[in-house]
């Protein structure tokens, strides 16, 4: 199983967000989460992502235990195994597209050289080959989604988390991003867990979690791996 999750408890002073969570998640499966507003979705996207800690409960990757770890070899593990794709992409306004994207590997100690090389295979490979050295502002809310994605996919993660990924996009660039997430499970085998009120994203998942107040409440399975 790439990813365990066992018992996750949450709680904010006297909130309990999530209220014992278990989940799974096998390799190369795409899941969705979905649920109303408040239902402890990022929250539990945060915690597997290892950017929250929670007060009771472990998370293991491929059988490690990670909440046991400690800040420095947890931050390494992260910026090697994980890949986020947040709702407004959050990329540095300062920066090119090259540049933006090239962060992860740069963080983690590669050369500049190699990190701009992948980076601009990964732009290329996103049709913003064009696009290396162009701003934030320069660009589109699609294209810079997509560029995104690219960071995310920096140094190669075994595993993609979204949040809310196509929320500030529309239609049509909605649907190019749900594509190009499939087209990289072809590609490149990663495992995405995609929390989204996009209704037509979410049916598109091999599999769908419902969450309501802190839990799992129910899950819909259509491609059993």
């Amino acid at each position: 199983m790439m990813i365990e999750a066992r018992n996750i408890v949450k709680r904010y002073g006297d909130l309990e967000v999530l209220r014992g969570v278990d989940l799974d998640i096998a390799k190369g499966e795409i899941v969705s989460i979905v649920g109303p507003s408040g239902a402890g979705k990022t929250t539990l996207l945060q915690i597997i992502g290892t950017l929250d800690t929670p007060q009771q409960g472990e998370v293991r990757y491929e059988g490690q235990d990670v909440l046991s770890m400690k800040d420095r070899e947890l931050a390494h593990f992260r910026n090697r195994n994980v890949g986020f794709v947040f709702q407004f992409h959050q990329l540095l306004p300062e920066f090119t597209m090259l540049e933006n994207v090239a962060i992860p590997a740069l963080l983690g100690g590669d050369s500049r050289n190699e990190a701009y090389q992948r980076a601009k295979r990964l732009l290329e490979r996103m049709h913003l080959g064009d696009r290396l050295n162009h701003k934030p502002s320069q660009l589109s809310g699609g294209e810079c989604q997509r560029v995104a994605v690219a960071r995310a996919l920096m140094n190669s993660p075994k595993v993609i988390l979204a949040d809310e990924p196509s929320g500030s996009l529309d239609s049509q660039n909605k649907q190019e991003l749900h594509q190009l997430f499939f087209e990289l499970r072809e590609e490149l085998g990663q495992t995405f867990i995609i929390v989204t009120h996009d209704e037509g994203l979410a049916a598109q998942a091999d599999r769908t979690l419902h969450m309501r107040d802190g839990m799992i409440v129910d899950q819909t399975t259509r491609i059993a791996r």
